[in-house]
């Protein structure tokens, strides 16, 4: 899974827990039974788990292209900027 599809199955999760749990509220007030609106939530997790929990393709859409490590050799490693402002500087005092 990419990072792309992390946060699209992340999404997916939340409304679909999110909807779950509205469903089982209503139908539990309705019909006034805590035990079938505990029942729907449950079965709501687990069809969520069921939808986000396998790698499917729909995941993998934007794929990382890493660089071969001969390749990664070749070019320069990026160096940390260094600033000039009015920093103050730690002088440490023997």
């Amino acid at each position: 899974m990419d990072w792309q599809g992390q946060k699209v199955a992340e999404q997916w999760m939340q409304i679909l827990l999110l909807v779950s749990a509205a469903i089982a509220f209503v139908t539990g007030y309705l019909m006034g039974s805590f035990q079938l609106m505990v029942l729907i939530y449950a079965g709501g997790v687990v069809l969520t788990a069921l939808i986000i929990v396998p790698n499917w393709p729909w995941f993998n859409r934007h794929p990382l292209n890493w660089l071969d490590p001969t390749e990664a050799d070749k070019h320069p490693k990026p160096q940390p900027a260094v600033s000039s402002g009015n920093k103050k500087k730690n002088n440490k005092q023997k």
